[in-house]
Parts: C-alpha cells; structure tokens; sequence
C-alpha cells in the first residue's frame, strides 16, 4: 500500500465525495476511484459505502482512517525532523485572507523568516470566507485566514491572539455619523450593505435580532473596498470590521463600532492530512511562536 493512495483515502474521507476530493487533488474522478477500488481489493475488505450524497466508511474504513492517520503523521515528523538540518530552505507560500488588521501577523511572521530563509517567497491572495475555503480546498492555497468557527473535522487551525470588531462604515454626513456606537435598532429600516456571506443565524444576523429576509439589503459584497465605494455613493450603511478602510483625514466616511459589542475571532487554517513544503511548514511553525506571544 503506497502513502500517495493512503492520502487520497483520507482525502475522500474528509470531503466525504470522490469527486470533490478529486478535484482537491488534481485528479480525474475515474483515476481516483480506481486507486480506491484497487486498495479495497488489496485489502480484501469494503471501506466505504458510494452514497448518492456522500461516502460513508465501513468499520475497516474507519480503522484505516484512523491508522491511516497514524502513519502520515509519522511520516511528516520524519520529514520534519530530516528537514531541519537542511540548511537550504526555500519556496513558494500560498495564503488567502479576507480583509483585516490581522495580516500584520502574518506580516511579522513573514519578515522575520525573511532574516533566516531570504528565498522563501509569499502569495498572498485576497477574498472572503467563500474564496478562502475555495482556494484551500482546492490545493491552490497552503493556508487561509478564517473568521470565526472551524470546521475541525477538515481543517486543522491555530488561532490569531486577537480579535477583530464589527461596526458600519457610513458617511461622516449621515444621520448616524458622530455617535460613538450603533446599536441593533438603529438599522433595523436602514439601508444596509452586507458581506455575501451574511445568513439566518450567523453573526450579523444574530446581532441584529432579524432575519436576512427582514433587513433592509441593498447591496452585498465580497470586499470591503467595493463596499465602501458604495457607502461613499450615499448606498447604505456597510457592515465592515475596523481598522481596513481608512476613514481620516479627508475621507467622506467613518466607522461606529457595534453596541453591543460584536467581535469575531480569526484562525489561521489549513487542511487536515496536508503535506507541507519545507517553506510552508517553516511559515507555519514560526507563526505558532508569534501567535504564543503576541499580546
């Protein structure tokens, strides 16, 4: 049994579809069903069940999962280990990330690798949770920078020390400009421009006390930038996190944090079972280190 098919066992158990862990792989559907067909009968024993939905794993299934798991971390710890008395480390890391403060760590991450590993090179790619997980999914990135929950059951994660805080972005000659907070009420008949991925029961929407379908929706977004454009039109009060649009000096706009307050953590993700790049893993350990001690 090959590692490179013990990997592609546990990528159709994490995405539960041959043909999306298929495509995460980079592979044909037909090539990846086949090495699973050839696995099962080398093992002599069914591992999963082909649902018209998704993949359920039998009880040999699960036990290969499971030591599946052991034997790839075994694996990576060994590279690990072997890597760290390379003296030459070098690459490509790929990261998406939404808009926020929160890329200054992973600034700071990346200068301070830069003084060590001057050959590493950083991608760094923007959008919203939908891009990010897209992107990830996909293999297209090494790790995305997530809002709020994970979903542990296909990502691992370290979390940022801080956090980020919701308000609007409105025009400084808005009925709402001045005050020191917003709170629910107050924009409950307003014009509203909110992130695509706002829905019934999520953070807004909880926030706020109303479903999606009773607020006042007048454009949704992807960017904070194309929203604030928006806002600057006189569209709609725009749901944003602090500190991305610049609203000093002599821009039009400002920003009313959220009363009561409303934060959200920030993750730094990847996928489980994920083979790293000795420049990836190098970004990721001393990332762990900014993200122990950073206040």
């Amino acid at each position: 049994m090959e590692l490179r098919v013990l990997q592609y066992f546990l990528a159709v158990t994490r995405e539960q579809s041959i043909s999306r862990a298929a495509e995460s792989l980079h592979l044909s559907q037909p090539t990846l069903s086949r090495q699973l067909k050839d696995m099962e009968e080398e093992l002599g024993k069914p591992l999963m069940i082909r649902g018209n939905r998704k993949i359920t794993l039998t009880e040999e299934g699960m036990i290969l999962r499971k030591r599946a798991e052991e034997i790839l971390d075994l694996v990576q710890k060994t590279e690990h280990e072997i890597s760290l008395s390379d003296d030459l480390i070098a690459g490509d890391v790929y990261i998406g990330a939404g808009e926020t403060d929160a890329v200054h760590l992973l600034a700071k991450t990346a200068k301070k690798l830069q003084q060590s590993y001057p050959d590493i090179h950083y991608h760094i790619s923007s959008g919203d949770t939908t891009d990010v997980l897209e992107n990830l999914d996909k293999g297209l990135i090494d790790f995305g920078l997530l809002f709020g929950s994970v979903d542990t059951s296909k990502y691992e994660y370290a979390e940022f020390p801080l956090q980020d805080t919701y308000g609007i972005l409105t025009r400084k000659d808005s009925p709402l400009a001045g005050r020191d907070s917003v709170h629910p009420e107050d924009l409950w008949d307003a014009p509203l421009i909110m992130n695509r991925n706002a829905r019934d029961g999520g953070l807004l929407t909880s926030w706020l006390g109303k479903k999606f379908s009773e607020l006042n929706v007048t454009a949704t977004y992807n960017l904070l930038f194309n929203a604030s454009l928006m806002v600057d039109e006189g569209l709609g009060f725009a749901f944003a996190l602090d500190k991305i649009i610049n609203t000093t000096g002599d821009s039009n706009l400002c920003f009313i944090p959220c009363e009561p307050p409303l934060h959200v953590g920030i993750n730094l993700i990847w996928k489980k079972y994920q083979f790293f790049s000795k420049a990836a893993e190098k970004f990721l350990e001393e990332f762990q280190k900014f993200a122990g001690t950073e206040s």
